[in-house]
């Protein structure tokens, strides 16, 4: 396993991390003792930050991650998110009250005294230009309930007006090969005002897998089934955005460039890591056969100048028109 410095936090994080979204839901049939076990194993191998949510399966994913941590004696740092709980999601109700009783929440979820990492949940653009949300999270650190706090975000314009705030210390944003815009303006930023960036989505929801094909099917509360256009959170969380048939037939150009020996979602994971600015690619596991393919991406050599231009051509052709304006 491979670390890199995770914004000012003084931390140094694994390159693969583990994004815990799948094991709580909406990826369909999950299993707790085989997320418990994917959990594990991920530790075993290096692994020493994860990413959750309140949301994610109501706080499922946070009891398990309070799990682990009561059955490990390695230092595990753990992120969480709030927001996405508010209904209506209005950017109003990232207030005072409502954050306090979210953190209250998954400090309960988490069975900890402080939260390692607070994000706000990808809220409305406008909670970016409102200071005063801000201002909430800096007295829950002063509170010594939250140690540090990020952002999640949908779009580069979110990401480059939350770094304005001088305490945020991380971003977390859509990156993988079938979404490349956050490389051109905001990853410099990001290097130069040393925040960490957490790149989500980094298979584009298994398209990245090269497991899926046009006759694959969905459970109905996988969000591949119920969410491709958008009708329960950001098209973009889904297939990074993605039409299905273009991304399958994009991957089908890809897979000539795997080296020998190499699987697809190393590939892939290795391509992100490829950019420096990554502190860590966060891909899910729903049991350990995937968790340590995932891990084993960070030890993987660099990819070819070759590779990486051959891969631009590709988004280029393929993928830039479908996503590259929109997020």
């Amino acid at each position: 396993m491979q670390y890199r410095e995770l914004g000012r936090t003084g931390w140094k994080v694994s390159t693969v991390s583990f994004g815990a979204w799948a094991i709580g839901g909406s990826w369909g049939n999950v299993d707790d003792k085989e997320s418990l076990a994917a959990l594990h194993r991920s530790i075993d191998l290096g692994v020493n930050f994860i990413d959750t949510a309140d949301v994610y399966g109501d706080g499922r994913s946070e009891r398990l991650v309070a799990q682990l941590r009561k059955e490990r004696s390695e230092t595990i740092y753990v992120a969480t998110k709030a927001g996405r709980r508010l209904d209506p999601h209005l950017a109003r109700g990232y207030n005072r009250v409502n954050l306090t009783a979210f953190v209250e929440r998954s400090l309960k979820n988490l069975n900890t005294d402080a939260i390692d990492l607070l994000q706000l949940h990808c809220p409305p653009t406008e909670v970016f230009y409102m200071p005063e949300t801000f201002s909430v999270l800096d007295d829950l650190v002063a509170a010594g309930k939250v140690r540090f706090y990020g952002v999640s975000v949908e779009k580069v314009e979110e990401a480059l007006k939350a770094m304005e705030y001088p305490n945020v210390q991380t971003v977390q944003i859509i990156f993988n090969i079938f979404r490349q815009r956050p490389a051109e303006l905001f990853f410099p930023e990001a290097i130069r005002r040393k925040v960490g960036i957490l790149a989500r989505v980094p298979l584009a929801s298994g398209l990245l897998t090269g497991k899926l094909n046009a006759k694959s099917t969905f459970e109905k509360d996988d969000h591949r089934a119920f969410n491709r256009h958008g009708e329960s959170f950001d098209r973009g969380e889904t297939f990074s955005g993605v039409d299905y048939e273009t991304g399958l037939q994009s991957v089908e150009e890809l897979r000539p460039l795997i080296p020998a020996g190499w699987t697809m979602p190393q590939f892939a994971l290795r391509w992100i890591l490829m950019h420096e600015a990554v502190t860590c690619t966060i891909p899910g596991a729903k049991n350990p056969v995937q968790a340590e393919e995932n891990a084993k991406a960070a030890d993987q050599p660099s990819l070819s100048d070759e590779a990486m231009e051959r891969i631009k051509a590709i988004y280029d052709a393929r993928i830039r028109n479908l996503v590259h304006n929109h997020w």
